[in-house]
């Protein structure tokens, strides 16, 4: 095993991890990172969202060579019941700009390529490495890892724990609590398989345009979640979220979803004569800021995932894991340039700027809304979508009936959904908590 000793040791090589390593070696410093696939990327076969302006932060010709689907200049977002959707969307030719906002990407190519940009940087990248303890001296303090290699530790400064939701390291260790069932979603996807031109053409797309479909109602049989649609090159992504809590409670199978989803009269043209080549699942944190761990001690941080650092409300997931190591990085290239020791004292830098950060000041803006929406659930995603569906077909179906008692039929709905399920009430609080 590795003799040395290393200003930083990152553990995982996802979208933090990566973050974290690359601006550490860029800044001169001696990191190693250890990853346990086979591969940077080899346990993440799904697609994703990319959001560009946090990865400019910290490679800014990454467009020169990143294996980037397509850039999006559509975004749908649906309500759905058990035949229909209720639509919004919009759609700007501004996205089609030199330097795109928004890209779709594969993680496990991306991934794959994030890790190359670390190693050129100068980190020592390890895989098929499973970090198995971390070291401390007499006082506590983390001063290395063990792993299941060979050998002895491995020591450094300071160990960046970017394990992920899942992570067990950090837990183990008493760092961090394990995360609860209900603030965890269990997200599934299948990636299908299409010619480019046959996206092209099913989503009104031109080159490397990109469409992505949210939806929400139905189709998650009344848990907390979510269904999303994103258009490759030549493939699409596609997926359903719930929360583990509301698996455990309902008893349903999350693949029993996902293929209900893809056979919803809504979805299934736009994925018809497709090949499923890909099938994962994987854990995405969901408890916002009450959610968030302590993020730092001594010879210790911790961000990306492993950190509860996603915001669900707008879904958002890899611009604040890239974010969160960055500016972990950034906070221990300035406590290594002052000559200081890896102290949690010292360490709270990281902290203070993750605080000042749009990262922490959404997630606490909006805090309140993921219990409101998990609270409610049968309301959010069953209840209202079937109004919403009622009362848009009430509103395009012309059969001989007045107008006036469609109306009064739509009316009394909503009325009796108020009496019973506390409408008005959901309304005004979500309108608070979006505030």
């Amino acid at each position: 095993m590795i003799e040395e000793e290393f200003d930083a040791i990152v553990i995982g090589a996802g979208m933090s991890g990566n973050a974290a390593a690359y601006t550490m070696a860029s800044h001169g410093l001696k990191v190693l990172q250890l990853e346990r696939g086979e591969y940077p990327g080899s346990k993440n076969v799904q697609g994703a969202i990319m959001y560009a302006n946090m990865l400019e932060k910290i490679i800014p010709d990454f467009r020169d060579d990143a294996p980037l689907e397509r850039h999006l200049v559509e975004q749908r977002l649906w309500v759905m019941d058990d035949t229909s959707h209720t639509g919004f969307h919009y759609r700007s030719d501004d996205f089609n700009e030199a330097k795109p906002n928004r890209y779709t990407i594969i993680r496990a190519q991306f991934d794959k390529w994030f890790s190359r940009k670390v190693r050129e940087a100068g980190a020592t990248v390890l895989c098929e490495t499973t970090v198995t303890e971390l070291v401390r001296d007499a006082k506590g303090k983390v001063i290395g890892v063990r792993t299941d290699r060979a050998g002895g530790a491995i020591y450094a400064d300071v160990v960046v724990l970017a394990e992920g939701v899942s992570g067990l390291l950090g837990t183990r260790a008493g760092l961090r609590e394990m995360p609860k069932p209900e603030t965890v979603a269990l997200a599934v996807k299948e990636m299908h398989f299409l010619p480019e031109e046959v996206i092209e053409q099913r989503f009104g797309l031109k080159g490397d345009e990109g469409c992505v479909i949210e939806a929400v109602g139905t189709i998650s049989r009344g848990m907390a979640g979510l269904g999303f649609l994103y258009t490759n090159k030549e493939s699409i992504s596609l997926g359903i979220g719930c929360l583990v809590s509301d698996f455990a409670t309902a008893m349903e199978s999350p693949y029993a979803l996902l293929d209900a989803l893809k056979n919803h009269p809504s979805i299934r043209p736009l994925i018809a004569g497709s090949e499923v080549k890909e099938y994962a699942a994987h854990l995405i944190p969901e408890g916002g800021h009450k959610a968030i761990p302590q993020l730092f001690g001594d010879g210790w941080v911790v961000v990306g995932d492993a950190a509860q650092l996603n915001n669900a409300v707008h879904r958002e997931g890899s611009n604040l894991a890239m974010t969160s190591g960055r500016i972990a990085a950034e906070a221990i290239v300035q406590v290594k340039s002052r000559n200081n020791p890896m102290t949690k004292r010292n360490l709270t830098l990281y902290k203070a700027m993750l605080d000042k950060s749009f990262v922490v000041k959404d997630l606490r803006k909006y805090k309140d809304i993921p219990a409101l929406l998990h609270t409610n659930s049968s309301n959010f995603f069953t209840t209202y979508p079937q109004l919403i569906s009622q009362a848009a077909q009430n509103f395009m179906r012309v059969d001989g009936t007045p107008k006036i008692e469609k109306e009064k039929a739509t009316t009394a709905a909503f009325i009796k959904a108020r009496s019973r399920w506390g409408l008005v009430s959901d309304a005004v609080r979500l309108a608070f908590a979006w505030r």
